[in-house]
């Protein structure tokens, strides 16, 4: 089992920016993929980001050059840097961790709003 605990959600003004923050314990298996992805009302999880172990990233193309995920493999945590926040963004953000299982956060708020 891995347990994933995310902080670093809130209330934030269009514009402004949010680092969330994941840390993972309890595996005994390399944790070969992190990542987040987000849930609107009404609407499916989608992805935001990825990163293998080996540092590869992925994106969606919603949040290109305003995200920037990152992860300390030491310390088994991911990060989310989160600029330009637009009201679109506002979602619930989960947590996500492949060691061969698949394992998801409890997630934190995000709200992009003025």
């Amino acid at each position: 089992q891995v347990q994933l605990v995310e902080s670093g959600g809130g209330l934030v003004q269009p514009g402004g920016s949010l680092r969330l923050s994941c840390a993972a314990s309890g595996s005994i298996r390399p944790i070969y993929r992190m990542g987040w992805y987000r849930q609107a009302p009404g609407k499916q999880r989608e992805l935001v980001a990825t990163i293998t172990s080996t540092g590869y990233t992925n994106y969606a193309d919603s949040v290109k050059d305003r995200f920037t995920i990152s992860r300390d493999n030491a310390k088994n945590t991911v990060y989310l840097q989160m600029n330009s926040l637009k009201p679109e963004d506002t979602a619930v953000y989960h947590c996500n961790a492949d060691a061969g299982l698949v394992f998801w956060g409890q997630g934190t708020q995000v709200t992009v709003s003025s």
